[in-house]
């Protein structure tokens, strides 16, 4: 189902960085996830409940600014 705050996710196992592009067009890297939650994350459901639930606030993120 798509998300209607989440459009697009990514996940670089090697550097365990979790991208995550929301509908607004921010753009965020959450770093240190483990692979198990970035699977969770890819298969669940409901995507922002979910995201809200296990990932924000419990990674160090950074936002990726466009020039």
């Amino acid at each position: 189902m798509p998300s209607t705050v989440i459009r697009a996710i990514a996940y670089r196992e090697a550097a365990a960085e979790l991208e995550v592009l929301f509908t607004t067009g921010r753009r965020y890297i959450y770093h240190d996830v483990p692979p198990a939650v970035a699977d969770a994350f890819r298969a669940a459901r409901i995507k922002g409940p979910h995201f809200n639930r296990h990932i924000r606030g419990r990674y160090r993120y950074v936002e990726c600014v466009q020039d």
